[in-house]
């Protein structure tokens, strides 16, 4: 079976062939584009979430290791 699209006859195989490839290039425009930069893991999402605010520069240093200790300790 064939159609007449703008005086031409094109057959019903290459009409399919056409809307397939259509959709397709337009699944993949969808889906394709920039993609944000996502933090690794939990950890590093907790601690873009939460400062450390500590009343020293001792008592961060403190902070920091105390979590890198327990860090090492769950890996």
């Amino acid at each position: 079976m064939s159609y007449v699209i703008f005086g031409k006859k094109i057959a019903s195989e290459y009409i399919s062939i056409a809307v397939l490839g259509g959709t397709a290039a337009i699944a993949m425009a969808a889906s394709g584009g920039s993609k944000k930069d996502q933090p690794k893991s939990l950890a590093e999402k907790v601690e873009k979430a939460v400062p450390i605010s500590a009343g020293s520069s001792e008592e961060e240093q403190f902070i920091k290791r105390f979590i890198e200790e327990s860090e090492k300790e769950t890996h």
